[in-house]
């Protein structure tokens, strides 16, 4: 008795492969922007409030999330780089 063939992926044309692709990086990048603006958000507020020590903290947690960002071309270089020294300037 010949062994049944295993059924294979179907098969779909690359536009809707990379339609595919795109969808799922568009989300990761969208859940990623969101952190980063969390993290900002809260960075900004310890800043309003003066808690020195917190906002030092949370600045190195927003400059690690940008960096990150850079590494994995969510985020040109230069952004990242004008908002760094924005940040850090404010501390």
């Amino acid at each position: 008795m010949a062994e049944e063939k295993k059924e294979s992926k179907t098969k779909r044309p690359t536009a809707k492969k990379r339609d595919i692709q795109n969808a799922k990086r568009r989300l990761h990048n969208r859940s990623f922007k969101s952190r980063v603006k969390t993290a900002i958000r809260s960075f900004e507020k310890d800043v309003a409030e003066k808690n020195v020590d917190s906002a030092k903290a949370k600045l190195n947690l927003v400059i690690s999330l940008l960096d990150k960002g850079v590494k994995h071309n969510i985020y040109k270089l230069n952004k990242v780089s004008r908002l760094k020294a924005k940040f850090s300037s404010r501390v």
